[in-house]
């Protein structure tokens, strides 16, 4: 049996993702700070009683990735809120969601951070 070699097709873009870093990491709170050149996101996890939090994970970008980072989550949150309607929309009887749905969250601004 011959292998095929596979070739990227020109606009294609080879993502490599590594365990380690497939893995995640858990952050409840994020500080994002900016210079004119770049927006700096720092990732950080604050836990319960404990008064000093470390940074877990920092993303350095241009404001024009920056950008798009925010648009990207933008249509990412209306299609989560779509999607808890619907499932909403599909249980008249006021039951609860399905859990492979996620928990509602009121994802609206209040002007807090």
């Amino acid at each position: 049996m011959s292998e095929k070699k596979q070739e990227a097709l020109p606009n294609e873009l080879s993502i490599e993702l590594s365990e380690e870093v497939a893995e995640g990491v858990y952050s409840n709170l994020a500080i994002i700070t900016h210079s004119n050149t770049e927006f700096v996101l720092d990732f950080v996890r604050v836990m319960p009683g404990i008064p000093k939090a470390k940074v877990k994970s920092r993303i350095i970008l241009t404001p024009e990735h920056a950008a798009r980072l925010l648009a990207a989550l933008q249509d990412n949150l209306n299609r989560f809120e779509a999607q808890l309607k619907a499932a909403a929309s599909n249980n008249p009887n006021g039951e609860q969601v399905s859990k492979d749905v996620p928990y509602p969250l009121d994802l609206h601004p209040k002007g807090e951070a």
